[in-house]
């Protein structure tokens, strides 16, 4: 979920998923005679197979400066009732500690005001790095200006639309995964699960810039396979999806009835939302309509993915990994190197890989980054 995202779901993404709760399983839909993209189908599985591996082996920098001694960060965070957000904000702490930094946490709160104010106290402490931990850094345009004129390195973590360094604002890095590939593997997942014949609602929140571009490329990607119907597309602000979804699900289920085979989001907290009326309307936790979030993949996605609950699958970012790559990256930035280019490839998380954890960890990453700062 990208910068301007959060702001407007530090909320809605909290909830627990105890409003999706149901017992009620079954198996997947058999394969039809014919697929309706023979090729694009094959493209998909591929794709989807490749994502759903947990063992891969890390493809992320080998080399890069030794550890520079003595540094602090200040990892100003946009909420950290947003998991996102804490669980980046966790995995800086853990970096830290390992190549001997200090950090420390200043919560926004989820308000302008808060994270300026937030922000405003960071620069005050004149830490050697500030990371910008999940909003918009045109919100903090002075306090980014300020921290520049001081020559404090930026990294952001969602910050921005695109990983990578940025030069309007001007951070050293930003951290994400590349929204292009969440959109476009969201809607594999769909083409494969459904065996290339689907009905699908896309849930978006369009009066948010990013959320809208990913919408849009996910059904750019749906439109490839000619089995795959796109029904609907939903426009819930993301701040109303406890308001609004129960009952924009309950009309898309008397509108579409069986047609309606599968759902993606541009958030999971949709189908929080969704499940209270889906259990209403008798359906099973593991039945049709199956749902994918194209998000973050917080704590209670899991759950309800591994319980079976109304979300069949998430493409969540690895939130540890990148908290060691934030510090890595500052590592750079302090030896006078530039940003390591990584981008974590997407992961699929389901039922059957997850192993029952509620985070997306994956190997690797913690000894290599021991290993290149000499820890």
């Amino acid at each position: 979920m990208g910068a301007a995202v959060v702001l407007a779901v530090a909320a809605a993404v909290t909830v627990g998923c105890e409003r999706g709760s149901s017992t009620g399983t079954a198996p997947l839909p058999p394969g039809p005679a014919k697929a309706g993209c023979p090729a694009t189908l094959a493209k998909a599985e591929a794709a989807v197979q490749q994502a759903e591996k947990t063992d891969s082996a890390w493809n992320g920098p080998t080399s890069g400066p030794p550890a520079v001694p003595g540094k602090t960060l200040v990892y100003v965070a946009q909420t950290m009732t947003n998991p996102g957000v804490a669980g980046t904000a966790n995995g800086v702490r853990e970096a830290a500690k390992s190549i001997g930094w200090n950090v420390r946490v200043i919560d926004g709160q989820g308000t302008p005001a808060g994270i300026q104010a937030a922000f405003s106290q960071a620069v005050a402490l004149r830490p050697s790095g500030i990371v910008i931990g999940g909003f918009d850094p045109h919100l903090t345009s002075r306090q980014v200006i300020r921290a520049n004129a001081e020559h404090i390195p930026l990294v952001g973590w969602h910050a921005v639309g695109s990983p990578g360094p940025s030069r309007d604002p001007a951070l050293f890095s930003n951290i994400t995964t590349r929204v292009e590939d969440v959109a476009r593997i969201s809607a594999d997942w769909i083409t494969a699960h459904s065996h290339g014949n689907a009905g699908v609602v896309v849930f978006t929140d369009a009066s948010i810039p990013f959320a809208r571009n990913k919408s849009e490329l996910i059904k750019k990607q749906l439109a490839t396979c000619a089995g795959v119907k796109l029904l609907t597309e939903e426009n819930i602000p993301i701040p109303d999806t406890s308001s609004r979804t129960p009952q924009e699900v309950s009309a898309l289920l008397s509108r579409f009835r069986d047609k309606w085979t599968h759902s993606v989001a541009i958030n999971d907290v949709y189908f929080a939302d969704a499940a209270p009326a889906l259990r209403a309307a008798r359906k099973k936790g593991a039945a049709a309509p199956f749902n994918i979030g194209a998000g973050d993949g917080d704590p209670s996605a899991f759950q309800r993915i591994n319980s079976r609950q109304f979300q069949a699958a998430t493409v969540p970012e690895a939130l540890a990994e990148q908290g060691w790559q934030i510090v890595d990256e500052f590592n750079r930035a302090f030896s006078g190197r530039p940003a390591s280019g990584y981008v974590a490839p997407v992961h699929v998380a389901t039922a059957a890989n997850s192993g029952g954890v509620t985070a997306w960890d994956p190997p690797g990453y913690r000894a290599a980054y021991r290993k290149i700062w000499g820890k």
